[in-house]
């Protein structure tokens, strides 16, 4: 006699009051070219992509990324990018709500909260960061903040009000994948808000290993943008995300130090 079960159906990702059905968050930075990067959001299914504020109007090819990409089909994240502090990050993430204004959404209080004084490794400042995320909460913002993945800081965040915590795998945009899954993991084990891994990813499996963790999305940009073929590439990770959500729904077989077969030990009798 078989075991009758059902498949149980996935939850949306919600974010504040919003929902989405796509785990994957895409970058617009690094494309060589402006309908490289609109091509390759389409190709990734993604429905939040995110705008560095400061390099709207100021990428390396002179255009406007409001009117290169359709805002009716993506949920814009503004990110505060190139912030060294608190007050540049809160100064930026108001500017940032005023472009999603711009952009025909108008109830669009998100914002990725990056503040990083840190030049060469690009590493987050978490005290800076927290005091920012204190002050954009009290500004009714929804707070997305890129992270170390420090679990107590992740708390903290989540205490004063964060929607998200995103920690990073590993450097931006260096492609190590997941160095800090053990810390990842505790964040993940005792979080109340979404958590989204954020940074260093690099190909489809390591984006799935972190969905396999338990994570609610990735957010990913360099790993697409400098792929040798981002529209690839972006599928690619939209199969990964979806793959390491469905493995970590499933439930995997616990580890077992010694071999176990998968085919009936005991004799069948043939009559």
């Amino acid at each position: 006699m078989t075991k009758d079960f059902k498949m149980k159906e996935d939850s949306s990702l919600e974010i504040g009051s919003k929902k989405f059905s796509s785990r994957l968050m895409v970058g617009t930075g690094k494309y060589s070219s402006s309908d490289i990067m609109v091509e390759s959001l389409s190709k990734s299914e993604s429905e939040i992509v995110t705008v560095a504020v400061r390099r709207v109007k100021n990428n390396k090819n002179g255009e406007n990324l409001l009117e290169k990409i359709d805002w009716k089909k993506f949920w814009m994240l503004p990110n505060t990018a190139g912030c060294t502090n608190s007050d540049e990050a809160v100064r930026i993430a108001i500017l940032g709500r005023e472009l999603a204004k711009l952009s025909g959404q108008e109830e669009n209080n998100f914002v990725k909260l990056e503040v990083i004084p840190d030049k060469k490794y690009l590493l987050p400042d978490p005290i800076e960061t927290l005091k920012a995320a204190e002050i954009l909460i009290k500004k009714n913002f929804i707070v997305l903040p890129y992270i170390n993945a420090d679990p107590i800081l992740a708390k903290r965040l989540e205490e004063v009000g964060c929607s998200t915590v995103m920690p990073l795998g590993s450097p931006i945009g260096s492609g190590q994948g997941l160095l800090n899954a053990s810390n990842i993991s505790i964040i993940i084990e005792n979080s109340n808000v979404p958590v989204i891994i954020d940074a260093g990813l690099g190909v489809p499996s390591e984006a799935s290993q972190a969905m396999e963790l338990g994570a609610d999305g990735v957010l990913i940009n360099s790993a697409i943008a400098l792929a040798k073929n981002p529209f690839k590439m972006a599928r690619a990770m939209n199969y990964g995300v979806k793959a390491g959500r469905e493995a970590f729904l499933a439930g995997r077989i616990e580890k077992q130090k010694l071999a176990s077969p998968s085919s009936p030990t005991n004799h069948i009798s043939v009559t």
